[in-house]
């Protein structure tokens, strides 16, 4: 079975018949629609997403948008989650190279905050929930 099979008996019960030129022309449709999702854009949304599909990951950018305008120190999460340091700093981890979160030093600690692509995910959270 070839990989239009399926497609071809698709458009036929569709349009009542499908020619090769159908069949032909239905392709060149979906492959358009394939070229505007854009390779990069797909990669670094996946990126974003599986970052926040991490129950540790998702509270710590929750955190950080709530703090709205404040930074959090890394000390300051461990009191708050149920994990060691180490998962804690993976976890930052992360999220910085997800694009998520930012990080600074200052003197012997790093400071976060959510990035405005961070706080805009999550605004779309919250937004969605009532739909």
């Amino acid at each position: 079975m070839s990989s239009t099979d399926r497609l071809q008996r698709y458009v036929a019960d569709e349009c009542g018949s499908c020619t090769d030129e159908d069949l032909s022309e239905r392709l060149a449709e979906l492959e358009e629609l394939n070229e505007s999702v854009g390779e990069s854009d797909l990669e670094s949304d996946v990126e974003l997403l599986s970052a926040l599909g991490n129950e540790t990951r998702y509270k710590i950018v929750r955190m950080l948008h709530a703090a709205e305008d404040d930074e959090l120190c890394v000390c300051e999460f461990s009191p708050l989650l149920d994990v060691s340091d180490s998962a804690i700093s993976h976890a930052l981890s992360k999220l910085t190279d997800a694009g998520l979160v930012t990080r600074r030093k200052e003197g012997k600690w790093r400071m976060y905050r959510a990035t405005p692509r961070a706080n805009a995910v999550l605004v779309a959270l919250d937004g969605s929930r009532s739909l």
